[in-house]
């Protein structure tokens, strides 16, 4: 009876399966970046990130060459095909003749690890800025190590640079592992600029076409979104429009804060408070709050007697 119903189900799976018109399974001659890959991809390069801090406890300046020269050699030999794979994906899908795949791969992984230098820069940004801006910070071995702020901001310096490049499935993988690990999602088409900190994380919610200046500070629970989403005459989403915020310089948005909308701009040195929700634009030096909302405070046994 039990084998009897196991293939009654598994005819009717596979019935699902091979339905066309059904866009939830792939067939293809060329399989799409793999995930366990790209997660062990991130691992690597984090150690040439941050020599000293993650892969290797015991470097040192005499084994520095030969440990970050085997790090760099292992992203790219495992890096390049999986960029590989996401472009000639692209190519088949979209039926475009490719024989150029398997160089393109190679200068992408080429050009981001001559891209590190750049990158660590602004990581050390990043680190100092958390430094300046945390009084519990106690060092940058505690920031490096612990904060998932810089992890995923890390993450997203890495994935970014690949989305500005035209892919997608990579930068998606690597932003949502990231985002598993740390509670903060940002998408990798966001722009942000040096000496960014975000305080504390969890639930820190960034989108595609943000973009944040330099000398930015967000604590939890903010959100940069999307007010609406544009449409076409047929109604479909206009997918290249701008659809989340922009925030300059200097800018300190509080816990809970929600900004919302493509043309809203938060002028440089603003602050906005906690639980705010915010849809359109703010001058420079700023400072919004919300209004008095009524909240009273009561001593316990005053109240009690109130109520005798």
């Amino acid at each position: 009876m039990t084998q009897k119903r196991l293939k009654e189900v598994t005819e009717a799976i596979l019935r699902s399966v091979m339905n066309k018109e059904v866009a939830v399974q792939h067939f293809d001659s060329s399989p799409l970046p793999d995930k366990e890959s790209i997660y062990k991809i991130i691992s690597d390069i984090f150690i040439i990130l941050f020599p000293g801090y993650f892969g290797y406890a015991d470097m040192s300046f005499d084994s520095i060459e030969m440990r970050i020269s085997y790090r760099i050699a292992r992203v790219y030999e495992y890096l390049k095909p999986q960029v590989y794979r996401e472009l000639i994906h692209e190519c088949r899908n979209y039926q475009t003749p490719c024989g150029t795949c398997d160089k393109a791969s190679e200068a992408f992984v080429l050009e981001f690890l001559g891209y590190i230098p750049n990158l660590r820069k602004k990581l050390e940004s990043d680190v100092k800025a958390a430094y300046k801006n945390d009084p519990a910070a106690g060092s940058f071995d505690e920031i490096i190590f612990s904060y998932p702020g810089l992890e995923a901001i890390s993450v997203h310096r890495v994935a970014n640079f690949f989305y500005n490049r035209g892919l997608r499935v990579i930068p998606r993988i690597m932003s949502e592992w990231a985002h598993s690990k740390t509670g903060v999602d940002i998408h990798p088409g966001a722009t942000i600029g040096e000496s960014f900190f975000i305080d504390h994380g969890t639930g820190v919610v960034i989108g595609e076409t943000t973009v944040i200046g330099n000398n930015v500070t967000i604590y939890q629970g903010v959100t940069l979104g999307a007010l609406n989403f544009p449409r076409d005459s047929e109604g479909k989403i206009i997918r290249d429009a701008k659809r989340h915020p922009t925030i300059c310089d200097s800018v300190i948005i509080y816990a809970g804060a929600t900004i919302l909308g493509g043309s809203t701009e938060i002028g440089s040195r603003s602050v906005i408070g906690g639980n705010v929700w915010l849809t359109e634009s703010v001058p420079p030096d700023s400072k919004v709050l919300i209004a008095d909302s009524g909240l009273k405070i009561f001593h316990k046994k005053h109240h009690l007697d109130k109520n005798q």
